[in-house]
Formats: C-alpha cells, sequence, structure tokens
C-alpha cells in the first residue's frame, strides 16, 4: 500500500458563500434577540487562502448596548468560522444597518428628536 504525501493529497475549497452563510447564523447567535420586524443579519466574505475578511450587517434596538451587541457578533462569527471553516478571521467589520427604537410600555408614540 503507498501512502500519499498529504501536500499531494489536494485541498478543500470552501466557498465563499458558505463561509457568509456561517458568519450570517453565527451573527443571530450572538444578539439576545432581533427587534420584531427586523431583517436577519446577512454577511459577505472574503476568502484569501485560509483567512477570512467578514461585513456583517444587521439591526439592533434602540436603546441598547450597542457597542456591546457588536463586539458579542465580532466573537462569535470568529469564534464559529474558526470552527466549521478552519480559517481564522482577523477582521469583522459590523455595519448597523438600522435601530428600532423600543417604546415603554404606556409611552404613546411619537416622533423623536
Amino acid at each position: 500500500m503507498t501512502t500519499i504525501a498529504a501536500a499531494e493529497r489536494g485541498a478543500t475549497l470552501i466557498a465563499d458563500r458558505v463561509v457568509a452563510k456561517i458568519a450570517a447564523q453565527a451573527a443571530r447567535e450572538a444578539l439576545l434577540a432581533l427587534p420584531a420586524d427586523a431583517a436577519r443579519p446577512h454577511a459577505s466574505v472574503v476568502v484569501h487562502q485560509d483567512s477570512a475578511h467578514v461585513r456583517v450587517s444587521m439591526e439592533l434596538d434602540y436603546p441598547s448596548d450597542i457597542g456591546g451587541q457588536c463586539n458579542a457578533v465580532r466573537r462569535r462569527v470568529a469564534q464559529r468560522v474558526k470552527a466549521l471553516a478552519g480559517m481564522d478571521v482577523p477582521e469583522v467589520a459590523v455595519q448597523v444597518e438600522r435601530l428600532h427604537l423600543v417604546q415603554a410600555p404606556g409611552v404613546a408614540q411619537g416622533r423623536t428628536q
């Protein structure tokens, strides 16, 4: 039986869109709750060799700890992409596309300045 060296066996390529789906799911997992009428987080990815540069777009409730939520998304995306795709994630850019105003119970809805 002949043994083939690892370098000669080939390589596994993971499509950018697969890594983007992993990143979007990880962003959803990182957020405790999405605003009721918010679009689900989506991601775009550029893969270069064994690293992925990720951009996540999402909507959040306001007021909330926006910085804390963005940091949680960055950490979770980097962890899940590393675990599932075996890629390092040197950059996760988080873009908050929309803030959803959370009304306190009993407060009349009006214009906010």
